[in-house]
């Protein structure tokens, strides 16, 4: 076996173990902490697929600033345990048969079918350069980069606007 396999299959085993204890973790905490583990774990497999940058990328904003982000919330407005709320119990069942559909189509992906075409292309190094993709993200996709930037700034001051306390005494 290749070693390139194993380590896929092992990392395939994390991602996958990291992601089923963020959706069943009652913690708020330690589900932010899981999702940290997948997306370090979807970096690793950036490496192997021979995208450095792109790896790097994921750690950095992924991992680092919006899940530090995510977690200065959840401490700040005191969320670190989920309540249960009997309005959604129709949720669970939902995403059974959600899962179920998905997990039948992945195996039909794997299995059934013989070939899937397009996927997997032969691309040059210069292509995942960090200069093509900044080229590229500024060229070609400078509206969708400000407009997420913006929406990004309307999320912090929602959160700080959310979080900030009246002072007792004082209008406005």
């Amino acid at each position: 076996m290749n070693p390139d396999l194993i380590v896929f299959f092992v990392l395939a085993l994390v991602a996958v173990g990291t992601a089923v204890g963020m959706v069943l973790s009652r913690n708020a905490v330690y589900s932010a902490l899981f999702l940290i583990m997948n997306f370090s774990t979807v970096a690793v497999f950036y490496l192997i697929l021979g995208a450095p940058f792109i790896a790097m990328a994921q750690i950095t904003v992924y991992a680092g600033a919006i899940m530090v982000l995510f977690l200065f919330v959840i401490m700040l407005l005191g969320a670190e345990h989920l309540s249960r709320s009997p309005l959604f119990d129709w949720q669970k069942p939902l995403a059974v048969v959600m899962g179920i559909i998905l997990m039948a189509e992945a195996g039909y992906a794997l299995f059934v079918r013989d070939h899937i075409p397009g996927i997997v292309h032969n691309i040059s190094p210069e292509h995942a350069s960090p200069q093509a993709i900044g080229m590229t993200l500024f060229n070609d996709y400078f509206l969708p980069f400000q407009i997420t930037a913006v929406l990004l700034l309307a999320a912090m001051i929602g959160a700080i606007v959310i979080t900030k306390k009246e002072k007792k005494g004082s209008r406005g």
